[in-house]
């Protein structure tokens, strides 16, 4: 496991209810409400501890988080999920075609199965489909079916809003291709090319403000923000960084199809 997944990293605020907590490479992201809490991501099986005190140190409680959500089903961004049920009792929601992995503990990947399971089985509460929209309180974040990285990788979009200004935010699930073969050789899944077309067809039409993703280093967090530096939504404006983040994935696709 890469050392920086379990490294800890000050929690701090990206843009209006929003806010990093998790660790030094994986991110997790805080969206508070009135309502409760909405929380994606949850680190691996080591990451509770990390981001409940992450949580607790920005001034909230872990047991109002109502919602856990996850870009994709590994056991890297859902590794801690189960233990975080656990401690806050929250509503688990998945994309459709990751739901059954999650609910197997990863014994039914396309690429992880010969390792038996990966992360504790958990079973959702709500399964989610592409366009669908999460509503708490007055949040509402819209889930984007990504496919390729897994079968239900997902995408959120939502606003928040802070004293001055509202912004838009994609928090992108970034389709890296984990093969070593081609995509299209891939038996365990069948459509994994038309997915990735899809998926990085969408990508490409995205409009927003900021752009965030499941792993600090693909979208430069610590180029954008050093630990303790202040309030500052605007250093995570970078349409171009993102663009050229999407065109190296497709490439790297395109390379093994």
């Amino acid at each position: 496991m890469d050392e920086t997944w379990v490294r800890d990293y000050t929690p701090f605020r990206i843009a209006g209810n929003l806010y990093y907590v998790g660790s030094y490479d994986l991110a997790c992201y805080l969206i508070v409400t009135p309502a409760g809490h909405i929380l994606i991501n949850e680190g691996v099986a080591a990451s509770p501890a990390m981001i409940q005190a992450h949580v607790e140190e920005l001034g909230y409680r872990m047991q109002d988080i109502k919602i856990l959500l996850t870009s994709q089903v590994h056991y890297d961004h859902v590794g801690g999920l189960a233990e975080i049920k656990r401690l806050t009792g929250a509503k688990v929601m998945i994309q459709e075609a990751d739901a059954p992995v999650l609910a197997d503990g990863g014994r039914t990947d396309y690429y992880f199965a010969a390792k038996g399971p990966t992360f504790t089985a958990v079973q959702p509460d709500r399964v989610l489909h592409d366009g669908d929209r999460i509503k708490l309180g007055d949040m509402v974040v819209t889930a984007l079916h990504h496919p390729g990285h897994t079968k239900g990788s997902c995408s959120y979009v939502l606003t928040v809003r802070d004293e001055h200004s509202s912004y838009k935010v994609l928090i992108a699930n970034m389709p890296s291709v984990i093969v070593e073969g081609r995509v299209t050789e891939v038996s365990s899944y069948p459509a994994m090319a038309a997915d990735y077309e899809y998926t990085f067809a969408s990508l490409r039409k995205q409009r927003f403000d900021i752009w965030l993703a499941a792993h600090a280093s693909q979208f430069g967090l610590h180029e954008k923000y050093q630990e303790g530096d202040a309030y500052n939504p605007e250093a995570f404006r970078d349409e171009a960084g993102y663009r050229q983040e999407v065109a190296g994935l497709e490439k790297q696709y395109r390379d093994k199809k």
